[in-house]
């Protein structure tokens, strides 16, 4: 009883953004843009149309949807993948309360439930464009209007909807997770789509599925780290920060990213380590005291609950990234006992002052981690730091304990490089392999970070959906051991209908929507690193068999997406994926 009700209060609390969870049409912003007009719609039959489209598309909304469609489409998967599909729905004429549902898909004998296979309309939401210099996309966007802005499809939203309005298009995005005990065969079914009024459109779906078994998330190689923002769930849900409610409703949003096979928790270990750069700032996870008889206490009740909650409830059982002994504001808190207020040391990692704060803390910490039994999980994390401000850094971290993990993400520094758990350097900035191959040597990680800087590939809400898949495989090419995008969830004011913020391109400061819905981008984000955890088997599986055609096959199919490919082909970034996947499906 109290779950259900718990499940009406996240209802109702996010009522100021969208009355209902079916009310999405009716709470999307106009689209303004020109479209089809009534002449172009005329020539729709009288009946409401559905068929599949392409997931490299951002169907427009007010448009009669152009391009190749069929009734019935063939996915390729492995067992224990994910397989992703776009339908579309067009209407001359409004439909009430529709709703999709998926068959179950069968083989003879053989199932594939339903509850495997999910169905939900696409919401359109207001993205804007990059910057005009055509330079870096970083920086302030103080006026909107200084920015051609437009309405996208990208997020997923659920079944049921408030209506499709006359002349218009709504996407259908279809997800199918493969169970993987599922054996090989050819499994069919349909999507199908009914409206109060008696309309129904339907379109058939066949899943084949190959020999072969992906792992589940948790134990896949590539090394994904989203940075998580528990403070925007608290503010967008309407909940008490650090309540059971709170932990409740970030739930869904978190195991979807353990679910993309993440492998690093997020924690904030001072007070807006990024100077409250986002629409919710971090706050400090650790509190810190300085007693009236001048001692040090630390209170780690908020970081032990959270990473708790993301260890055991769900899943993410890697790093414990804490971020940061250098802020862009190097300013650092805590609560004066003697004066009853918050004070704050001004100081350069340099500086005396710096060490004197740093230094207890990082022993106390060091002793509260091996207690929890976290230490070897834990690392000290800094991003974007220049070299003489981390050398200084590094040398405090290692006088309080010579074994505490340090990771950044920043530029390549020879002089520090050794120090780092793990390295994480622009995506624009390669590193030479052989650098790669030596720390993994020394049992180091090195990934590459995506950011605003990037306009191709990135994941922006006007981004090529593609790109979303482009990016974790061109970090394998490269030779990388994942990949970092700094933001999964930091939500804009209005992020189920606005994903323009006032500083970056729209979409940079989030990849799935409130509630744990998931979007366009970041599905494709999970294909792409699918694809290499594909790879990664096939080559052992090829390798052990002698099979080099093979071998060479995949090899051709992934030069497109090095350095090299990009500079020497035009093929579309979709074209890249299909043709990758097909190599890896035979």
């Amino acid at each position: 009883m109290k779950k259900t009700l718990f499940s009406l209060f996240l209802l109702l609390s996010v009522a100021p953004m969208w009355a209902q969870t079916d009310t999405l049409v009716a709470s999307e912003l106009t689209d303004t843009k020109q479209h089809d007009g009534n002449e172009v719609w005329a020539r729709v039959p009288d009946a409401v149309q559905m068929a599949w489209g392409s997931t490299d598309v951002r169907y427009a909304k007010m448009n009669v949807p152009r391009g190749r469609m069929a009734k019935t489409l063939r996915l390729d998967a492995w067992a224990g993948e994910r397989v992703m599909a776009q339908a579309v729905v067009w209407t001359r004429h409004d439909i009430v309360s529709p709703r999709v549902e998926a068959t179950a898909l069968t083989c003879g004998r053989e199932v594939i439930d339903a509850k495997a296979v999910n169905a939900g309309f696409v919401g359109y939401v207001m993205t804007d464009e990059l910057n005009h210099n055509g330079k870096s996309n970083c920086g302030h966007r103080p006026n909107k209007a200084d920015f051609d802005s437009s309405m996208v499809a990208d997020m997923v939203y659920g079944p049921h909807i408030d209506r499709i309005p006359r002349c218009t298009t709504r996407p259908v995005w279809v997800n199918v997770w493969v169970p993987a005990i599922t054996r090989a065969g050819i499994y069919k079914g349909k999507i199908v789509l009914t409206g109060d009024k008696g309309e129904k459109a339907e379109v058939a779906l066949e899943v084949k599925v190959g020999s072969r078994q992906l792992p589940a998330p948790k134990d896949w190689a590539f090394d994904l780290d989203l940075w998580q923002n528990p403070y925007a769930v608290a503010r967008v849900m309407n909940v008490k920060l650090w309540s059971r409610e709170h932990f409740d409703a970030m739930l869904p949003v978190m195991k979807m990213l353990a679910d993309a096979g993440q492998k690093s928790i997020t924690a904030s270990i001072m007070h807006h380590p990024w100077n409250g750069q986002t629409e919710d700032p971090f706050g400090s996870m650790i509190q810190r005291t300085l007693t009236v008889d001048g001692q040090w206490k630390y209170d780690y009740t908020v970081f032990d609950r959270w990473v708790e909650f993301m260890t055991r409830e769900v899943g993410i059982t890697g790093t414990i990234d804490c971020y940061t002994m250098i802020p862009w504001a190097l300013q650092f808190d805590y609560y004066d006992q003697a004066s009853n207020t918050v004070k704050f040391v001004n100081a350069r990692p340099q500086d005396a002052a710096y060490r004197d704060y740093w230094l207890p803390f990082l022993r106390d910490f060091a002793r509260h981690l091996r207690q929890r039994g976290w230490f070897e999980r834990a690392a000290i994390s800094m991003d974007e730091r220049q070299l003489e401000d981390m050398q200084s850094a590094i040398a405090v971290i290692r006088e309080a304990d010579a074994d505490f993990h340090i990771t950044l993400a920043g530029n390549y520094h020879k002089e520090i490089e050794h120090e780092l758990a793990d390295l994480s350097v622009p995506y624009g900035s390669p590193l030479d392999r052989s650098i790669i191959a030596e720390r993994r040597s020394r049992g180091q990680s090195t990934t590459c970070y995506i950011c605003c800087t990037e306009s191709f590939p990135n994941t922006f809400t006007f981004s090529d959906p593609a790109e979303g898949a482009f990016i974790p495989i061109h970090a394998m090419v490269q030779g990388y051991d994942g990949l970092l995008r700094w933001a999964y969830n930091s939500w804009t004011a209005d992020p189920m209908r606005d994903t323009r913020f006032r500083s970056w391109p729209a979409g940079d400061t989030y990849i799935v929507y409130p509630g744990g819905r998931s979007s366009m981008r970041f599905d494709r984000l999970v294909e792409g690193i699918q694809c290499c955890e594909k790879v990664r088997l096939l080559r052992a599986e090829l390798q052990a068999k002698g099979n080099r055609r093979a071998l060479k096959r995949i090899d051709e199919a992934l030069k497109v997406f090095g350095w090299g490919g990009l500079e020497h082909t035009q093929m579309p970034t979709g074209e890249r994926i299909s043709r990758l996947q097909r190599v890896l499906n035979q």
